[in-house]
């Protein structure tokens, strides 16, 4: 204030440079009042003026302040839009920053390499492969070069989007590869279930003389365990100090536990949860819960749900899990007994929910759902399917659905699954041929992942679906988890 002063004494004031300077300063000081009164004296404010007011806003969280500086710009250039793009983007308003980016568009503003790296950025925010694919199309016919973070979260949104092919192709374009480049490409395989392409990749980085850090051998064992190379990990989290130089963290051994437990070592999974350095956590026992399911071992289920209840109170997964275990192991009494303490503990059960886009279009599913504008279709082909996924040898797992009803019901309620139904609007809704993408907010259940692997063959569909654990690209009747599910 004391510099201003004394440049409105000597009558520089109204210098632009320096005004700019001075809005500057009071933006990012928080002193809003005076950099917007400094903005209104001015008789030609310019956009470096506006942005600097907008930049202040964003840093200082008041969005809305941001929002109307710019709307009160009179003629907006790339500059002022990058400045409001910016804002939305460093306070996670993804969405505001897509929406915001058509407008600048529609307005043919073109767009510059700091909008492009901005938007790629609200695009990973958003996990939204539609928008990252656009972003990346302007970056080509522009001209732009990607900065190495943008390359790196171009790999990164193209992999969480279900398109591994696109990730590898945007993967080998960056000419200059971080370990981060390593780590998404390497993240990206194992979670799509191409376990031994990913070990492939880490030694190609090996080679290139690339060192792994924690997070790049987290995805080498995560690589292991989709694959179910279990000498593999072993080899690799052994080794880890010795060849790298990086000491197993708590998700080191959380992957080594789930990969032993998958493969049935249970007691060797026991034997490193309780010689590791670390007190299991909340990722450790899920590990040996759902070892516990897919073996069904009563035993360690009850006792890995136990400590998963004591850690996470509020998470119904861990009852509908251990109810699972006892319904697998015909121990109905059990099952009973969890719905009580759920019900006496008020858990509500998390509704499983599938969402598909087409078109610019979210649909969304749940359960028994018939509230979509082409329901008839959708359950007219699903009464199509029944007899060829019959004839296919599908039987409807009654024994994993924990409804209190007769088995003919509980056979309708799984046939009536929110991904099946996701799946047979997909069928409807796309052209022969196209790949249809699903996404589901739980894990997909073993009935809809064996019916989709039929359907896949039956209709001669590409059908992948992204659950909260990963990747299953269905095709020809096979998934890429290798049934490692």
């Amino acid at each position: 204030m004391e510099v201003h002063a004394h440049l409105i004494i000597l009558g520089l004031h109204q210098d632009a440079r320096l005004r700019n300077l001075v809005v500057n300063v009071y933006s990012k000081c928080r002193c809003f009042g005076y950099a917007r009164k400094l903005l209104d004296e001015s008789p030609e404010p310019d956009l470096i003026s506006w942005s600097a007011l907008i930049s202040g806003y964003s840093q200082s969280g008041e969005i809305a302040d941001s929002t109307r500086i710019f709307d009160a710009i009179p003629r907006r250039t790339v500059v002022s839009w990058n400045a409001l793009l910016n804002c939305y983007v460093q306070r996670d308003s993804f969405g505001e920053a897509v929406e915001l980016f058509q407008d600048m568009i529609v307005s043919q503003t073109q767009p510059n390499e700091f909008t492009l790296s901005t938007m790629i950025n609200a695009c990973t925010g958003l996990e939204d492969g539609r928008q990252g694919r656009k972003i990346h199309g302007y970056l080509i016919k522009l001209g732009y070069d990607l900065d190495l973070f943008s390359a790196n979260a171009l790999v990164d949104i193209y992999a969480k989007c279900g398109s591994i092919d696109d990730a590898e192709r945007a993967f080998r374009e960056i000419p200059e590869r971080s370990i981060v480049s390593w780590s998404a490409m390497i993240g990206g395989m194992a979670q799509h279930g191409h376990g031994r392409l990913a070990l492939q990749m880490f030694n190609e980085m090996l080679k290139e003389g690339v060192a792994p850090n924690h997070i790049t051998l987290v995805s080498v064992l995560c690589a292991c365990n989709h694959a179910g190379l279990v000498t593999d990990a072993k080899r690799y989290f052994s080794s880890m100090e010795e060849l790298f130089s990086v000491q197993p963290m708590e998700e080191h051994y959380a992957c080594m536990i789930d990969i032993l437990g998958r493969a049935g070592k249970l007691d060797e999974a026991m034997e490193l949860v309780n010689t590791m350095p670390y007190e299991a956590n909340a990722a450790v026992w899920g590990a040996l819960l759902g070892a516990a399911r897919i073996h069904k071992n009563v035993d360690l289920g009850s006792k890995a749900a136990e400590m998963l209840i004591n850690l996470e109170p509020e998470k119904s997964g861990t009852h509908i899990l251990l109810a699972n275990i006892y319904a697998s192991a015909g121990m109905w009494d059990g099952v009973a007994k969890i719905r009580k303490v759920m019900k006496d503990s008020n858990v509500k059960k998390e509704p499983g929910m599938s969402w598909m886009e087409i078109k610019d279009k979210v649909h969304t599913f749940i359960v028994g759902d018939r509230s979509h504008p082409r329901g008839k279709e959708i359950y007219a082909k699903l009464e199509e399917l029944s007899e060829p996924l019959r004839k296919a040898g599908y039987v409807p797992m009654v024994e994993t659905d924990l409804h209190d009803v007769e088995e003919r019901e509980k056979a309708k309620l799984l046939y009536h699954h929110s991904e099946k139904l996701a799946v047979a609007f997909g069928l409807i809704a796309t052209p022969p041929g196209a790949p249809i993408r699903v996404k589901k907010n739980l894990r997909i259940c073993l009935d809809c992942h064996t019916a989709i692997k039929l359907v896949s063959k039956i209709a001669s569909r590409e059908i992948i679906v992204r659950d909260i654990n990963r990747f299953h690209h269905f095709r020809d009747g096979l998934c890429s988890c290798g049934d490692y599910w």
